[in-house]
């Protein structure tokens, strides 16, 4: 072992193909003999040093001493990595140069002896620097040249500060051959290696510049005339593809051809030939040009004198809406009436008409016979769901994807500017960070703002004073107020069952017949067969579910025809269940007897009217009061203000004062699944709580309805309709009402109110005169 700056080192030695390690250069590669992977577990059992050093040829597969170069990198092992392909990846750092001094063993791994280079420091002199600063210059020159190198790299490599360094960091940084890599490897003083980096990088700055030369004259050789002659030629065949041989001022031409038919407002004009002179500046291919030709191509489409010739024919128009529709009278009255004035004055503001009811009694249907009746164009906006402004108003065009909003693409759709324009589910509109669109509707609805309506979009009024807007609703809870000003509101209420009898003989057999391609005399439904499938097999305020049913019975039919080859299917009461099963649904009928503690109330449910039997017990106990049968807040209030008022009357009932103490008292409604909420069961709780702690019962005949105070009083109802039909199924011969529903009652027709009897009450007092039997616990004065 020398002493100074050599040390003698025995070490593992590793042969790399077509690869060097430089000190202080950290790379990753793989290795596969097993010679080279066998010198790596030693260098890993020792102290994790490893001689790296590169062969001479690539190509051969078990290098021996002679194969390999004498000069290589003393590393370190930072980390090895077994992969599935039986190979190892291994992370090394070059740390200084070595010689191979002579070769311990050659099986069953390289041990070599190795001559450490230990390089002293000497002080940095003026030549030192100079050459440092050539170095940095000329490096900087090849990375322009190369545009390969990152900025990061070229930086960190220009700061240094010692010659070997920046010569070694060059070398690992720059595409070179083996053999001058080697060169530069074996090179142990460092200003003869800077130097010799300084010369090939020279080297390579002349043969990159080159070749950029070369590429550049093979570039400009490309015959211009033939150039423009293939561009031409494309250019021709897509003109003839596009049908557009003149270009962009044929189409130019063609747009201002269809401006002329149209004949818009003068705004409008001069709105589209501002924007046809932008077409011609505007390179085709660009985005801007599609977005300009989509403007015009909407504003060319709109209806901006097109209209119907309406029809003011009134006898025409009822009887297509008989036809089409039974009952709805109040629809019916209003748009003849509205037809009536229109005849009578054709200027006059088109109404805007909002049907409130449950789903499926007709309200989308209808508007569909109105615009026939009408001659006008039909179009349906649906706004279920619809929570974006410019759903409404449109996207301004700076927007990517922008179009105009729901009302401006109806009329496009309609195609007459005078269209009967259905706005469906207003209702079910919500707001959110986007915006409003219900505030957006105010505008549209509004006969005194909408004749100069401007979409973001389209930026032009467009006159929407002449459509006859329809909107539905389920419920005028959701809609805010200053949109429901703007409407007239006609509420429609559930059908009766007489009412769903005659839709569906007159109406639905022949569209669902018609629908699955037979005829009347293949399938025969008896009339009892449509009551007893209303009766028993559908709960709805419409008709929805009673249309499915009959194209069930169509299809089962269908069936049977062609598989028992039969020429008629009669559908009777006997062999219903055959075609749709057990009866889904019964009718809460009343009670046998009158007993204590049960009264009936009349229920409004979404699908129409129903009865519920409220039970009450009372049992010894600490003055408990329990409520079952999923109720809601409000009735649960009204439960809470019944037992106020009891306790406030206690004595005058004949009721002990102190039985909220010693007594429990349980409310349950059957059906516990099914939510029920509202206010109007209040005087039918009070009713059965007093039936159970007087002990006297309750009538079984009599059902009521109405809102309970704390001092007695009888508030009025909503869903009056729906509960008086809900009576007369369950068999109830006598109803008490709110006396302020008595104008309700009175809008009722006479076949809802036939064979009942309507009491109509002030407070609770003339309520237990009719509902409780024996003595009455009031007399009245």
């Amino acid at each position: 072992m020398k002493k100074d700056d050599k040390n003698m080192l025995q070490m593992p030695l590793v042969a790399l193909r077509g690869l060097n390690v430089f000190p202080n250069m950290i790379l990753h590669f793989d290795v596969a003999r097993p010679k080279s992977i066998r010198a790596l577990e030693e260098a890993m059992i020792s102290d994790q040093s490893i001689f790296l050093v590169a062969q001479k040829d690539a190509e051969t597969e078990e290098p021996e001493s002679k194969d390999l170069y004498n000069v290589g990198t003393i590393s370190s092992i930072k980390q090895i990595l077994k992969l599935p392909t039986n190979t190892i990846r291994v992370l090394v750092e070059g740390n200084k140069r070595g010689k191979i001094v002579s070769f311990e063993q050659e099986d069953p791994y390289f041990l070599v002896n190795v001559e450490e280079y230990d390089h002293e420091e000497d002080p940095i002199d003026v030549n030192k620097q100079a050459l440092i600063r050539a170095g940095a210059e000329i490096f900087e020159e090849y990375a322009k040249v190369n545009n390969r190198i990152s900025s990061d790299t070229i930086r960190n490599i220009v700061s240094m500060e010692k010659p070997g360094e920046m010569a070694d960091a060059i070398a690992s940084n720059i595409q070179l051959r083996l053999e001058d890599k080697q060169k530069i490897l074996s090179a142990f003083d460092e200003e003869e290696r800077l130097l010799m980096v300084i010369k090939i990088l020279k080297s390579e700055i002349e043969i990159l510049n080159v070749q950029k030369d070369i590429l550049d004259k093979v570039k400009k050789n490309i015959d211009q005339s033939q150039k423009e002659y293939y561009l031409r030629e494309q250019l021709k065949i897509i003109q003839n593809e596009l049908g557009d041989r003149d270009g962009i001022q044929g189409e130019i031409n063609e747009y201002r051809e269809k401006l002329n038919e149209i004949d818009p407002p003068q705004e409008v004009r001069e709105k589209v030939e501002k924007e046809l002179q932008r077409m011609l500046k505007i390179p085709a291919a660009s985005a801007e040009s599609v977005v300009v030709r989509n403007y015009i191509d909407w504003i060319l489409d709109l209806p901006w004198t097109k209209e119907t010739k309406e029809s003011h024919n009134i006898k025409y128009a009822k009887k297509i809406l008989e036809k089409d529709h039974y009952g709805l009278e109040k629809v019916k009255e209003r748009i003849l009436e509205f037809l009536s004035i229109r005849e009578m004055s054709p200027k006059v503001n088109s109404p805007i008409i909002c049907l409130v009811g449950p789903p499926g009694v007709g309200k989308t249907s209808i508007a569909h016979s109105i615009a026939k009746a009408l001659n006008r164009n039909y179009v349906r906006i649906s706004l279920g769901g619809v929570r974006d402004e410019a759903e409404i108003r449109g996207h301004r065009r700076t927007y990517v994807g922008a179009l105009p909003g729901r009302i401006i693409q109806g009329l496009k759709q309609a195609k007459s500017k005078n269209p009967l324009m259905l706005l469906d589910e207003i209702d079910k509109m919500s707001s959110d960070f986007r915006g409003d669109p219900s505030a957006a509707l105010l505008e549209v609805l509004d006969a005194e703002q909408n004749h100069a309506f401007r979409d973001h979009f389209i930026e032009l009024p467009f006159d929407l004073s002449n459509v006859l807007f329809l909107a539905t609703a389920n419920t005028l809870d959701t809609i805010p107020r200053p949109l429901l000003d703007r409407m007239e509101v006609i509420q429609i209420s559930s059908y009766t069952e007489e009412e769903k009898f005659h839709i569906a003989y007159n109406h639905l057999i022949d569209k669902q017949l018609e629908k699955h391609g037979m005829t009347r005399s293949q399938l025969r439904i008896s009339r009892e067969v449509i009551k007893n499938i209303i009766t028993y097999y559908t709960k709805e305020a419409g008709v929805r579910k009673l249309e499915r049913c009959i194209g069930e019975l169509c299809r089962k039919a269908a069936k049977e025809i062609l598989e028992e080859d039969k020429k008629c299917v009669r559908i009777t009461e006997s062999n219903l269940e055959k075609y749709l099963g057990v009866k889904k649904y019964r009718i809460n009928k009343i009670m046998e007897q009158a007993e204590i503690g049960i009264a009936r109330g009349l229920a409004w449910t979404p699908v129409g009217g129903d009865t519920l039997s409220i039970e009450v017990n009372t049992m010894k106990g600490t003055g408990k009061f329990e409520l079952t049968g999923q109720l809601g807040d409000v009735m649960k209030e009204s439960a809470k203000a019944a037992i106020s008022y009891i306790r406030s009357r206690a004595e005058s009932l004949g009721i002990d004062s102190n039985f909220y103490k010693d007594m429990d008292i349980h409310i349950h409604i059957p059906e516990g699944a099914v939510p029920k909420d509202g206010p109007s069961a209040g005087i039918t709780m009070a009713t059965a709580m007093i039936s159970a702690l007087t002990n006297q019962p309750v009538r079984n005949d009599v059902g009521m309805t109405g809102e309970i105070t704390l001092r007695g009083r009888v508030l009025p109802i909503g869903g009056l309709k729906e509960k008086i039909l809900a009576a007369k199924a369950a068999g109830i011969k006598t109803v008490i009402l709110p006396i302020d529903n008595e104008k309700d009652l009175n809008e009722l027709s006479n076949s809802i109110k036939e064979n009942m009897e309507f009491v109509l009450v002030k407070n609770m007092e003339e309520v237990l005169n009719h509902a409780i039997i024996k003595e009455n616990l009031y007399e009245c004065k």
